[in-house]
């Protein structure tokens, strides 16, 4: 277990060189699109050795070949030293399979990377590394968005003091493994992260952001879809799970309102 130096009662410091940093990825019939997900982790630069990973993929008990595909990465995983686990059973919703595999993660800290995104190839040592610089108790990065018509953009990692999701990204997120087990997901809505992320904020929790592109983000999925219905529903969720079950001022409906005007006009 990771040692810590402790002043004023927080943990300030990881003093020592190596931690363990456990990847997560959540997964439902996504033979497609899991190989570039797993390839990502497989692909981590070993850096100065600071981290070691375990990776757990949690399958939703999936219809297609997802568990075939994760397995056929069994041997190349054990080459490069990673701790490899792979469960398939019914669960009750995404938040509910994270909190399965935050359950089972035996890290320092967890990193949640969904299957059909992917990581930079430094993403696992930067993380490190920021831990054992700052001693923080969280940390996101850039990330970037790849649109359906095949475009991109870096949407930037910031804090500021009217907080909107417009500046935290759930990929590049990387926790201190106690915090999420102390805090498991809800499972109100379909925003439980960004729930979680203010929780944190709210708490004062220490949370650092670093200006680099960690991780990669394909559009297209449950919280993107183009349907008046499901925009409703996800500004509601929005506000009630992340902003006002956390304290936040009810003038943050506009902020739900406009990010979702946004999706509906720029895609």
């Amino acid at each position: 277990m990771l040692a810590r130096h402790v002043s004023g009662g927080r943990p300030t410091k990881f003093i020592e060189e190596i931690m363990k940093l456990t990847v997560i990825t959540i997964a439902y019939n996504s033979a497609k699109d899991i190989g570039r997900t797993i390839e990502s982790v497989l692909a981590q630069e070993q850096g100065d050795n600071s981290c070691t990973i375990e990776y757990l993929i949690v399958d939703g008990a999936s219809s297609d070949d997802t568990v075939s595909v994760a397995e056929s990465y069994i041997t190349a995983m054990k080459n490069r030293g990673i701790e490899y686990r792979i469960s398939s059973e019914p669960d009750k919703g995404i938040y509910d399979a994270m909190n399965k595999g935050i359950d089972r993660a035996t890290g320092d800290i967890i990193g949640i990377l969904n299957s059909g995104d992917w990581y930079e190839p430094t993403a696992a040592v930067t993380a490190a590394n920021t831990f054992a610089d700052t001693g923080c108790d969280l940390v996101y990065a850039n990330i970037r968005i790849h649109k359906i018509d095949g475009n991109t953009f870096v949407k930037k990692a910031r804090q500021r003091r009217f907080q909107t999701s417009r500046d935290w990204n759930h990929p590049t997120t990387f926790v201190r493994a106690a915090l999420y087990k102390q805090y498991p997901f809800r499972c109100l809505g379909i925003h439980d992260d960004y729930g979680f992320f203010l929780q944190m904020r709210r708490q004062g929790r220490h949370i650092v952001t670093v200006d680099k592109v960690l991780a990669n983000f394909a559009m297209g999925g449950a919280s993107n879809r183009k349907d008046l219905k499901a925009a409703k529903k996800r500004i509601m969720d929005r506000y009630r799970y992340c902003y006002r079950i956390n304290g936040y001022s009810r003038l943050y409906i506009l902020e739900c309102v406009v990010i979702e005007a946004a999706k509906m006009l720029l895609g």
